[in-house]
């Protein structure tokens, strides 16, 4: 006769019972969130969002934390044709005054949500006017594809930063004029590669299913070629933000930002510097660095970005 042991207190598993069969995780890694954990493992992407994070504090924070308004001139009865106060002078203005008479610290704070405001818009008409062409192109082909890249061909061909002058000076002195000219100028970039990358996914197992099935061409572009084509046109946004921060402050300092000369943007600030170096040298120093800073932030989270998403080029 056979003994029926009695159940293990705690409903354990006798060592003479059959253990459970385990069933294995089978469930994939999304490729985003591969990319957001090599991320969090990578120090340059780790600087690039903290500089981002600040940059993007201060620009959105800067009624707050400004101690004047951007056009204010709070110190113009404090400087002379031969001296300018610098940082710690005056203790009401902690990094000096301008030429104007501008608060120095408030102008920079100020700058940074101009800067801000021209990077995020210029970059965002570039992505559109690129994604455009780019879907076109790389959705139909033939010559459709082959008039749109030579269309971008010529644009290409243009140095980016002349390029943004010529439109820029076309358009007017003024700030709407700067986001559209480098907006512009960025299309030809994003198109090509969004249509590179549609190109490169046409031939993938998952496009050939969609084909077998009966797909019309736009489903398939639209649903699963298009999202699956846009890793590398959302790392070049984040390169480009650094170009774009970079290319605003360049038409700024050739004068074709428009405004007052007193306005606060780092690229003005740095146009009537020129004449002040000798005096006060920390006027051009200054917005100079922020520039330098915030374009660095974007590049190192767009090149870690990169890394991440691509197994071609990120590090073991």
């Amino acid at each position: 006769m056979s003994t029926v042991l009695p159940p293990a207190p705690g409903g354990a598993i006798r060592p003479d019972e059959p253990a459970a069969p385990v069933k294995a995780d089978t469930r994939g890694t999304g490729m985003w969130r591969s990319a957001f954990k090599r991320l969090r493992r990578n120090p340059a992407a780790i600087a690039g969002a903290v500089i981002i994070g600040l940059f993007i504090l201060v620009a959105i924070l800067a009624p707050v934390l400004a101690p004047f308004g951007g056009d204010d001139l709070p110190g113009r009865t404090d400087i002379t044709p031969t001296s300018i106060p610098g940082p710690g002078d005056i203790d009401a203005y902690p990094l000096g005054l301008d030429r104007f008479g501008g608060d120095v610290l408030s102008k920079l704070i100020w700058g940074a949500r101009a800067s801000l405001i021209i990077g995020v818009i210029s970059t965002a008409l570039g992505l559109a006017g690129g994604m455009l062409l780019g879907i076109i192109a790389g959705g139909i082909g033939g010559w459709v594809d082959n008039v749109i890249m030579r269309f971008v061909d010529i644009l290409l061909s243009v140095p980016n930063l002349l390029l943004a002058v010529s439109i820029a000076a076309i358009l007017g002195q003024n700030t709407y004029a700067i986001m559209i000219a480098i907006g512009v100028s960025q299309i030809p970039i994003f198109a090509r590669l969004l249509r590179s990358s549609m190109i490169s996914q046409r031939s993938a197992d998952y496009i050939l299913s969609a084909q077998s099935l009966g797909l019309s061409r736009r489903t398939i572009t639209m649903s699963h070629l298009l999202p699956n084509s846009m890793g590398p046109v959302i790392v070049q946004g984040t390169l480009t933000l650094a170009t774009a921060v970079i290319d605003a402050a360049a038409l700024s300092f050739l004068g074709l930002g428009g405004g007052k000369p007193q306005t606060a943007e780092w690229g003005r600030m740095l146009t009537y510097a020129q004449n002040e170096l000798a005096v006060a040298p920390q006027l051009a120093f200054l917005p100079g660095i922020c520039i330098a800073v915030t374009a660095l932030g974007f590049t190192l989270l767009g090149e870690s970005l990169r890394e991440a998403l691509d197994p071609k080029t990120r590090k073991k």
